[in-house]
């Protein structure tokens, strides 16, 4: 999966974290049942990381818990928007549970957003970007080969205190406290504990995004927001409150590691979700 900008409409024909095309006997032997009979299909390797699905929703749909083809992949036509400047790293790591990566290209110096599985095309296609000078790491599940790309890179990476174990005791900038703490002028992190005691958000003030790791991302089943609860290890009313950190905020965009990216018309939109989102958990959890 290659390094590429990333898209309001993601385009229609693309190959999945665990999709493949059949060339020969061997490969189509690992076909799910689930798919439809082309070419195109996923096979059992699968690990529901909902990747496939939220860059070509067309094409890809999930069947029995996992993913599946339902339509064979067609050239896409439409125009795509593209988010200025930030890419979608692709090559999506079984050691962060398939988790997406992203790229920010800036005139201060790039960032990339967790790590990506590595590997040396991926490498070069950053450095032909300029690198990167820092490494943002949204949580402690997300870290997949954050070692090997700051050896690669010479960036510095960056997580919360609380969320530093023994993969990452390394990592050259460790958070403190609450914040909120800023990457130059363009860039504040914000301490959104939850998922984990140290999940920290980046919101790109100039682009209107907010990447949120396993903080909050949109529903596979609907437009509202989501919160990965059974996986949270924080209480549910801690991860409520750093919901409403995100009020009032100027961002349009949530950019999540696992899950649907969202676009919003504008902030009062995003607002009214994310009350939307705190009141049904709130009366869902039965929290005062």
């Amino acid at each position: 999966m290659a390094l590429s900008l990333l898209f309001a409409a993601a385009p229609r024909a693309v190959a999945s974290f665990r999709a493949s095309s059949a060339s020969s006997p061997a490969l189509d032997s690992g076909r799910r049942p689930q798919n439809v009979p082309v070419d195109f299909f996923v096979d059992h390797r699968c690990i529901d990381c909902q990747t496939c699905r939220w860059m070509a929703p067309e094409v890809f749909k999930r069947v029995d818990g996992k993913a599946a083809v339902a339509a064979q992949p067609i050239s896409d036509d439409h125009r795509t928007k593209a988010l200025q400047g930030v890419y979608h790293c692709g090559y999506h790591s079984e050691d962060s549970f398939g988790a997406t990566s992203y790229l920010i290209t800036h005139p201060d110096g790039n960032i990339l957003v967790d790590s990506p599985r590595y590997t040396t095309k991926l490498a070069n296609n950053i450095e032909e970007l300029g690198g990167a000078r820092y490494m943002f790491l949204t949580h402690r599940d997300d870290v997949a080969d954050h070692r090997k790309w700051a050896e690669r890179l010479k960036c510095e990476r960056i997580i919360h205190s609380g969320d530093v174990e023994r993969a990452t005791v390394d990592v050259e900038r460790k958070l403190t406290g609450n914040g909120p703490w800023n990457i130059g002028a363009d860039f504040e992190l914000i301490h959104t504990p939850g998922h984990t005691q140290g999940s920290v958000c980046l919101f790109y003030k100039p682009v209107k995004a907010l990447f949120t790791g396993d903080h909050v991302a949109k529903s596979e089943e609907s437009d509202d927001l989501y919160l990965f609860l059974m996986y949270s290890r924080q209480p549910v009313s801690l991860q409520l409150d750093s919901m409403r950190k995100l009020l009032k905020l100027d961002f349009e965009w949530f950019l999540p590691g696992h899950g649907y990216r969202i676009h919003y018309k504008d902030v009062h939109a995003k607002d009214s979700a994310i009350e939307s989102l705190i009141a049904i958990t709130t009366q869902a959890r039965g929290i005062l």
